[in-house]
């Protein structure tokens, strides 16, 4: 089966744009929007690399939950000066109503984005940890949409990995 969604990049790109879809980034200390561009060709990952990856992530996602946990909670971490108080309360996105709360399950962060990159030899690499709401959270849903309309035969034809979803809390 020959599908054209490479011929319709610059018409999905379009409709990205039209729709709005897109980041966030900080450069030379300025907030800049910009579009999120459209690949065509997606990034397939073995099996095996997907649960490793997946495994490190949920660990990831963990512990950064354990770290919010107690920095509006117990604040070990400054009392054993591993991370510098200043560090912690200076930041913008430091919450002081959040003092003393405990979420259900101890989970602060429900959709956390952790940007990845596979470097030239050949691993994987975190640039950054978004854990408000991560700009890129609706762009696969969205994308695939604008996938259906410009080339409707495609995603229909692929089955892309179900994860599971879950996380564990202790």
């Amino acid at each position: 089966m020959n599908f054209d969604l490479l011929d319709k990049k610059d018409t999905v790109n379009e409709l990205l744009a039209r729709y709005g879809v897109k980041f966030g980034i900080y450069k030379n200390g300025t907030f800049k929007e910009q579009l999120f561009p459209f690949d065509a060709i997606p990034r397939v990952i073995k099996k095996e690399e997907f649960d490793y990856l997946e495994r490190g992530l949920k660990q990831r996602v963990k512990a950064l939950n354990l770290f919010l946990l107690d920095i509006y909670n117990d604040k070990k971490i400054v009392r054993d000066k591993v991370v510098p108080e200043e560090f912690i309360y200076a930041s913008s996105g430091y919450l002081v109503p959040c003092e003393g709360v405990v979420p259900p399950k101890e989970v602060f962060s429900h959709v956390s984005g952790i940007d990845l990159v596979l470097g030239k030899d050949g691993e994987w690499y975190i640039l950054e940890d978004n854990l408000r709401v991560p700009s890129g959270a609706s762009y696969p849903m969205i994308a695939r949409e604008l996938c259906r309309r410009s080339s409707p035969p495609v995603p229909s034809t692929i089955t892309p990995l179900r994860t599971t979803g879950t996380m564990p809390t202790s």
